[in-house]
C-alpha cells in the first residue's frame, strides 16, 4: 500500500516538475487545463462507463452517495460555524466562499480513484464513483455553485445549476452504465476493450493534473492557520463522520474501509473553476489544495492504519 502511495506521489511531483519547467504560469495553466479536459470529456466517462455498466445496481448504489452528502454537509456547516464564530477565522465574503468550498468539497475522483484501487482493488474504484459522481459532483453544481454565487460577484440560479450539472459528461456516463447494469444488458466484447484502453489513462493524468494544480504562494505560511478549520474538515471530521455512518449502516469491511479513505480526500481542484467564475479567493483556495494535498501523504496512511487496527 505504502509502494502504492509513493508512486502516486512521484506522479504528483512530475506534474509539479512539469509545471515549473513550462517556466510561465499562462503555459503551465493550459497545460493542466488541457489534461483535464481530455480526462473530464473523455477517460473518466470511459472509465465510469465500463465500471458501472459490470457492476450493475445494489442497495450501495443508494447507501453510499447518501453517506457521501452527509459528510460533505457536514464539513461545510462545521467549517461554517468555525469561520463564523471564532473571531481568530474572520475573512472577508470572498475568502469565506472559498474556505467553504475547499472544506466541503474533496478530489473524491482525481486522487480518491487511484488511492482506492490502488489499496483496495479495481472493485473498490466503483465507490469512489459513487461517492462522487451520486453524491458530490450533484452537490457541488447544485449547493456549491449557489454557495459561491452567495459570497463572490457572479450570479446563478437553481435553473442554472441544474443546467451546469447536465453537462458533465461523466454523470451521463454513469446513467447509462446503472441503467445498462439494471437491465442486465450484456457489453459488447469491442466496446469493453475500447472503455478498458481509455480508463486506463485516468489515474496517471489524473494525478500529473493534481500535481500541476499545486502551487505555493509568497508567504503562504501565513495563511496556514486560516486553512485549519479546513484540513480539520476534509481529513479528520468527514472520514471519522462516514467511518461512523458506514458502521451505522453496517457495511461490511471490504466496504466501510474504502468509504473512509475515500472520505479523507484532500480538497478538490475542480473548486479553482468555480472560484474564479464567481470572483472567490483563488489564491486562498489554491493554497488549500496544496496544503491539504501535501498533509493528505500523512494522513491517509495514517487512517489506512486505523482500520486495520480496528
Amino acid at each position: 500500500m505504502l509502494t502504492y502511495l509513493a508512486s502516486m506521489a512521484l506522479l504528483i511531483v512530475i506534474g509539479v516538475v512539469w509545471r515549473c519547467l513550462l517556466g510561465s504560469e499562462s503555459a503551465a495553466e493550459s497545460h493542466r487545463q488541457a489534461l483535464t479536459r481530455s480526462v473530464y470529456l473523455w477517460f473518466l466517462p470511459a472509465l465510469v462507463l465500463h465500471m458501472l455498466w459490470q457492476a450493475g445496481i445494489d442497495s450501495n448504489t443508494f447507501r453510499i452517495p447518501a453517506l457521501a452528502a452527509l459528510c460533505i454537509l457536514a464539513s461545510a456547516a462545521f467549517a461554517w460555524l468555525a469561520y463564523r464564530f471564532i473571531p481568530a477565522f474572520h475573512c472577508s465574503a470572498g475568502t469565506l466562499g472559498a474556505l467553504l468550498l475547499a472544506a466541503s468539497f474533496g478530489n473524491f475522483t482525481y486522487i480518491g480513484l487511484p488511492v482506492l484501487t490502488g489499496m483496495f482493488g479495481e472493485q473498490a474504484g466503483i465507490i469512489a464513483i459513487q461517492f462522487d459522481l451520486l453524491a458530490a459532483t450533484p452537490l457541488l453544481f447544485s449547493a456549491g455553485v449557489l454557495l459561491a454565487s452567495h459570497y463572490g460577484h457572479g450570479q446563478s440560479s437553481v435553473k442554472a445549476a441544474i443546467k451546469e450539472l447536465v453537462r458533465v459528461p461523466a454523470l451521463w456516463a454513469a446513467a447509462l452504465g446503472l441503467l445498462s447494469g439494471a437491465l442486465h444488458i450484456p457489453l459488447p466484447a469491442v466496446l469493453e476493450h475500447s472503455l478498458q484502453l481509455l480508463g486506463q489513462a485516468v489515474i496517471p493524468l489524473m494525478l500529473l493534473a493534481v500535481g500541476m494544480a499545486l502551487q505555493w504562494q509568497r508567504n503562504w505560511f501565513r495563511q496556514l492557520p486560516l486553512l485549519m478549520p479546513v484540513l480539520l474538515a476534509q481529513l479528520i471530521l468527514m472520514p471519522s463522520l462516514a467511518w461512523w455512518l458506514a458502521s451505522m449502516l453496517s457495511l461490511d469491511i471490504n466496504t466501510l474501509n474504502p468509504v473512509v479513505i475515500e472520505a479523507a480526500m484532500p480538497t478538490m481542484v475542480l473548486g479553482l473553476v468555480i472560484c474564479d467564475r464567481f470572483k472567490l479567493n483563488t489564491v486562498v483556495y489554491a493554497e488549500a489544495i496544496t496544503t491539504s494535498t501535501l498533509a493528505s501523504l500523512i494522513s491517509l496512511p495514517a487512517w489506512l492504519w486505523l482500520l486495520t487496527e480496528a
